[in-house]
């Protein structure tokens, strides 16, 4: 079981306690939340290289005492080069899932970084960029334990992925899979860390770094070039947001699902269920993600091709009309295509208040699996996710983003609670995100309570060949048994699964006092200070 932490200072809650322990030192010597989860974020990317890396994307919350907060979207666009005719000439109908043609969009990352720190700035932030770094440089020098989910994702994508140029010489050292607790550097990402502390974070789209990485991208086969990461910028953008009884949630708009997060969240409430890990509450949660995720994939793309607003659907008459949708009974017949991949989140808040909910990602585990071979820099494949299809929701064209399953949710409690929480977890981030939330607001489980309990997810997983329902054996066999009667595709998995998610959560009450727990289905840690 998880533990719930409590705190004054300030506290950092992340899937793997290195990361969180890294941001936790930065709130000890001043930072704020921000400067702590840039920190974090670095780390993180040391200690579960095949979840997230500076090659990947994210997209960030940031809660200025309280405050509505802003949203950072710091996604690539597809290069200037990738187009349905580019792949098609190299022989695919498809775009590849792993290798060089696989990393076709912009890594968004550190301009995600660089972005929250010029609001930091703004702030007072004081600490230098060199500080910020220097724990997660030492941790890619010196190395850190290989994590259960490192040696199990490394061993179980081998095969596919130690053909892809830098997977084998980063991932594979002395030609294995390393051992579980061994020792892993990045001795390469390490002087990448430290040249950025030196040269600043712009040097990745724009300066040596850019072009070092610009020739080894073209030298490998991807299509991204130099002038793609020159033309770079993340954008500041207003987050979307639905009231609730308790509470105002926010969350990130397209190309993100966020707007399926909220959506979940704002059905359900209308059904009036009251109490939770009964039939009533996982069979509403459900058929609510259902409803939310047939919006989504309607209508989520790179907003610039949208023709829809998308708070209309936070609207309550849409709202009201979903949640009547609903047989309280029955299933809805599921056959929709699951999006899945591989990320982290992290939340931080600080002593003045400062939240911040966090998240990064590479997309599948390791992403295109191509490791730069100056750098270190692990490339997302993001762009898989894009259609060669011309009338695909998400067709693929120069310069577009694409859909993102990765979202980071922040609440904001009429009482002067902030509660900033998240999953990684693909298709399933939206539905973990409204098991914590609701067990937690609506129904009085503390923080850690809420995260370890039972779990499930709707949707297809890697290597699955159906659309089916996980259920974690430890949700009462009665209510499971309920389920399978009202024609849910039940299956049965084990007591904390992974495949759950590793989420996390954080909670600063009006009096100043921090709560935070991590997922114990994770390496995670809340570490206060």
């Amino acid at each position: 079981m998880t533990e719930l932490v409590r705190a004054h200072g300030g506290m950092v809650v992340a899937p793997h306690r290195l990361a969180a322990e890294a941001g936790c030192d930065i709130l000890r010597d001043g930072g704020n939340a921000i400067e702590a989860m840039v920190a974090a974020a670095a780390a993180i990317a040391v200690a579960y290289p095949h979840m997230n890396a500076l090659g990947g994307d994210n997209f960030w919350l940031i809660s200025k005492a309280g405050a509505a907060p802003i949203g950072i979207d710091a996604a690539g666009p597809a290069a200037q080069r990738a187009d349905a005719d580019f792949y098609r000439d190299a022989g695919h109908d498809a775009i590849p899932g792993r290798g060089p043609l696989a990393a076709l969009t912009v890594a968004g990352a550190v301009a995600g970084l660089a972005d929250a720190l010029a609001e930091s700035a703004a702030w007072g932030g004081r600490l230098p960029l060199q500080r910020l770094l220097e724990g997660p440089a030492a941790l890619a020098r010196n190395g850190v334990p290989v994590s259960g989910t490192l040696h199990e994702n490394a061993t179980a994508k081998r095969a596919e992925l130690e053909p892809v140029a830098g997977f084998a010489e980063t991932f594979l050292p002395d030609g294995a899979v390393p051992a579980q607790d061994a020792a892993f550097c990045l001795p390469r990402l390490a002087a990448t860390f430290e040249h950025l502390a030196s040269a600043g974070l712009d040097d990745f789209y724009r300066g040596d770094l850019a072009r070092s990485m610009a020739t080894e991208l073209k030298a490998a086969g991807s299509p991204l070039r130099l002038n793609d990461l020159e033309a770079y910028r993340a954008l500041r953008v207003e987050p979307l947001s639905v009231q609730l009884e308790h509470a105002r949630v926010y969350n990130m708009p397209p190309p993100t699902q966020g707007l399926a997060s909220l959506m979940i969240l704002g059905i359900f409430e209308r059904l009036g269920v009251t109490s939770a890990e009964t039939f009533d509450y996982v069979h509403g949660l459900i058929e609510s993600a259902k409803q939310a995720f047939l919006v989504r994939d309607a209508h989520v793309s790179d907003p610039a091709y949208m023709s829809v607003d998308p708070a209309g659907f936070l609207e309550d008459a849409v709202l009201d009309e979903r949640a009547a949708a609903i047989d309280r009974s029955k299933a809805l017949p599921w056959p929709q295509p699951a999006k899945p991949g591989d990320t982290v989140w992290l939340g931080a808040i600080d002593k003045d208040g400062n939240a911040v909910s966090f998240i990064q990602s590479l997309y599948w585990e390791f992403g295109s699996g191509l490791v730069l071979p100056t750098s270190g820099v692990l490339w997302q494949n993001r762009g898989t996710s894009f259609s060669l299809d011309e009338s695909a929701v998400n067709a693929l064209r120069p310069g577009r983003r694409p859909f993102h399953t990765i979202q980071p949710p922040l609440a904001l409690f009429g009482d002067g609670r902030v509660m900033p929480f998240g999953t990684m977890g693909g298709e399933g981030q939206p539905q973990t995100q409204s098991m914590i939330y609701t067990r937690y607001a609506l129904y009085g489980q503390d923080l850690a309570r809420a995260i370890a309990a039972p779990r499930w997810l709707l949707g297809r997983t890697w290597g699955a060949e159906n659309t089916n329902l996980r259920i974690e054996n430890r949700l009462d066999a009665r209510v499971i048994d309920a389920l399978r009667a009202a024609g849910h595709d039940v299956e049965v998995v084990g007591p904390y699964d992974e495949v759950m998610g590793h989420a996390g959560a954080l909670v600063r009450h009006a009096d100043g006092s921090i709560e935070g727990a991590s997922d114990p289905r994770s390496d995670g840690a809340a570490v206060g200070s």
